[in-house]
């Protein structure tokens, strides 16, 4: 798997492709993290069979809030299907922005056709924007907010009116700039989200009045703890003494982003509604991280340290959600609903005078049909007489 899992992941992919015929137009990209149970990083580069590994153990920002262990990352492109195009491993220190040129130079080599790339926030830089534009390249990326001067202060103020896209989303675009300066973003408005998030804050302001109120003079570290807190902080200024108080200023610009997310894309033939749904797509590549963690293909901790053992196993659970997305697309039924299924049947062994019959479970109607979808014989009642 480490010297031809690429190979292997492509073929199955067409196989699959062809199979469910599947659309490759639309290829959703993110990156995770996995934790490995141990102390140390890796520090050389390694050697096998003729093939030398990058150094993957590196300590980097976790995405499973493990920042003390050493991780690797791992980057999935899927279809609007769920099913896995191709996956990269890197090292745990790479940042989510270094990796498009490879993946673009990667999915280009597979000769998809003319394809939608989907990505989150993480690989928004202007760099990317140029490469993902490349040889008619198509994107619709996440922006990063606060961190982007022209849409924090441009964009989020533009006037315009919101259009329903789905009951709870609503978005309005916003073009900046003529000629080679222009700039396509959709601004988009999530009803439910922004519920969420002004209670999330409600209740954080109400434990911060309480830690405000403890502290008096002699608390320096305290004062100090609160100010470098992710969760206070943000709505947090010192006054002239050095003291922490509430800021309503920053308050009121936090809630004026409750619910909101902007995205930018550089292809004009896509409506409001296609982008803002196109990228709420992205739902089903967390989906597939989620099953590779959570659905005993068991993708993390590893406990692997060879480069390339860490390599075939990635793949290998890769392959896994394949066969899962597969399974699920016949039968039409979610995993676990087929698990729970397929678990019911089990063969029992019998042993009396010296004789050992072994004898299937009984199907019922409801894994009948599960049979008959992914194209499996249901099994004989008797198995084995000995």
């Amino acid at each position: 798997m480490a010297e031809h899992g690429d190979t292997i992941e492509q073929t199955v992919f067409w196989r699959a492709v062809d199979l469910f015929k599947l659309d490759v137009d639309l290829v959703f990209y993110d990156g995770t993290t996995a934790w490995f149970a141990c102390d140390e990083e890796d520090v050389a580069r390694q050697e096998w069979r003729g093939l030398t590994f990058e150094p993957l153990r590196k300590r980097g920002h976790s995405k499973e809030g493990r920042d003390h262990d050493p991780q690797v990352v791992i980057a999935l492109a899927v279809t609007r299907d769920g099913v896995p195009v191709r996956s990269w491993i890197f090292s745990g220190n790479t940042p989510d922005v270094t990796t498009v040129q490879t993946i673009k130079n990667d999915l280009r080599a597979m000769r998809l056709g003319r394809v939608l790339f989907v990505g989150d926030a993480g690989l928004y830089a202007r760099a990317n924007l140029n490469e993902l534009s490349k040889g008619a390249g198509r994107y619709i990326l996440a922006t990063p907010i606060g961190r982007v001067k022209e849409i924090r202060d441009e964009v989020l103020s533009h006037p315009g009116r919101y259009a329903d896209i789905t009951p709870t989303l609503r978005a309005k675009e916003v073009v900046l700039g003529e000629g080679e300066r222009r700039r396509r973003y959709i601004l988009c408005l999530n009803e439910d989200e922004a519920d969420k998030q002004r209670w999330h804050r409600a209740e954080i302001l109400k434990i911060l009045e309480a830690e405000l109120a403890s502290l008096n003079a002699d608390h320096p570290k305290a004062a100090c703890r609160l100010l470098a807190s992710k969760r206070f902080g943000p709505y947090l200024s010192q006054d002239d003494h050095g003291r922490p108080y509430l800021d309503q200023g920053k308050i009121r610009r936090a809630e004026q982003l409750d619910g909101k997310f902007v995205l930018t894309t550089n292809d004009d033939t896509l409506s409001v509604a296609d982008i803002a749904l196109g990228y709420k797509g992205m739902w089903i590549i967390e989906s597939c991280f989620r099953k590779m963690k959570t659905t005993g293909l068991e993708v993390r901790p590893m406990f692997h340290w060879m480069p390339h053992r860490i390599t075939a196993h990635v793949k290998l659970c890769v392959l896994a959600l394949m066969i899962q997305r597969a399974a699920e697309i016949a039968a039409g039924l979610p995993w676990p609903q087929l698990a729970s299924n397929l678990e019911r049947l089990k063969a029992i062994r019998y042993t009396s005078e010296g004789r050992t019959i072994v004898q299937a479970t009984s199907i019922g109607t409801e894994l009948a049909e599960i049979f008959k979808k992914l194209g499996i014989s249901a099994p004989k009642t008797i198995l084995a007489v000995g």
